[in-house]
């Protein structure tokens, strides 16, 4: 059984831009990626950098404008209707505002099932009874099935929207900034709750969050976006302990710390400006609010070089030939 799960390749989407002659905002540039077996693959970055996006389009909620989504050697978004709509079930999705994704018209044991409705499998009986045996699974009570969503607490709701992504038994479970709503003592009983899930089915996830903090302890490998691209991607060690792109320093250093006497603004690291705009195309994106720009950021566009085991950045910092060249 091959150890990759799930692949994209070259996933691009562009949007057209607000304003007559705007240039189309590219919110997914070119993305690759893998996802292996029973691994947790973090997806990081500032809010607008297209995390939110690159989900849809690996979900096949939005048609991509280039690439492909390849689950278990068999390409999921070139796929026909009726093939498509079988490999759903291998990759599910979970919110960040759990109870608009549940359907107040049902109950909690209906919106559980309803996937398994939809793709035709057992009877009412039987996914009533497979509906409140995850209840019971995720914390709840199996007698909530016959209450609504609006009677749960956020923490509740997201507790039953993972029951709902596993109902159909998927590989992939992807989490769209999944806890980044919750007070912080819910937050660790729903991430226990996830790798303890991870652990008992072997599932693969992806997590996707603005919060580096909560990535570095779950996630395997770590992945940081930048309008649109992938910046640096490596283990989640490496990654944090020495990152070799300075927009991931930055997110390291914009992490809250417990000790007000390191809170001072010049001590954060944090970057000018923000993240929005129209960046030159032949350019690096980050060299406007870069601190540590020099001549070729300005004129060409860095790629993803190896720069350790299994780590990758896309910053000529990390170029002998470039930084030769430039002095």
């Amino acid at each position: 059984m091959p150890e990759t799960l799930l692949e994209i390749r070259d996933l691009a989407k562009s949007f057209p831009a607000r304003g007559k002659g705007n240039a189309a905002v590219q919110a997914v540039a070119d993305v690759r990626l893998t996802l292996k077996r029973g691994e947790t693959l973090g997806l990081v970055g500032e809010s607008g950098c297209g995390k939110s996006s690159l989900s849809r389009l690996i979900l096949s909620l939005m048609e991509p404008d280039s690439g492909t989504v390849v689950i278990d050697g068999e390409d999921f978004l070139g796929a026909s209707v009726q093939r498509k709509r079988l490999m759903r079930r291998r990759i599910q999705i979970v919110f960040q505002d759990a109870l608009s994704s549940l359907n107040p018209r049902m109950t909690v044991g209906m919106n559980i099932a309803e996937p398994m409705r939809l793709q035709g499998l057992g009877s009412a009986r039987e996914r009533d009874g497979e509906a409140r045996r995850l209840l019971d699974l995720v914390g709840l009570r199996a007698s909530d099935a016959e209450r609504y969503p609006h009677e749960f607490s956020g923490g509740q709701c997201q507790r039953i929207a993972i029951a709902r992504a596993l109902v159909l038994k998927p590989d992939i479970i992807v989490f769209d900034e999944a806890v980044s709503a919750l007070d912080v003592s819910i937050r660790a009983q729903i991430l226990r709750l996830i790798l303890d899930l991870q652990t008992e089915f072997g599932l693969s996830y992806i997590f996707i969050s603005h919060d580096l903090g909560v990535v570095r302890r779950i996630c395997d490998r770590i992945a940081v976006m930048y309008l649109g691209r992938i910046v640096e991607i490596g283990p989640a060690q490496p990654v944090c302990e020495a990152p070799r792109h300075p927009y991931t320093e930055a997110l390291l250093r914009a992490i809250p710390i417990a000790d007000p006497r390191r809170m001072r603004v010049e001590e954060l690291g944090l970057i000018q400006g923000d993240g929005f705009g129209s960046p030159k195309p032949e350019a690096c994106a980050f060299e406007p609010r870069c601190p540590h720009r020099f001549a070729p950021c300005s004129v060409k566009r860095p790629t993803l070089i190896p720069v350790g085991d299994h780590h990758e950045a896309a910053c000529f910092l990390n170029d002998r030939s470039q930084r030769k060249g430039d002095s």
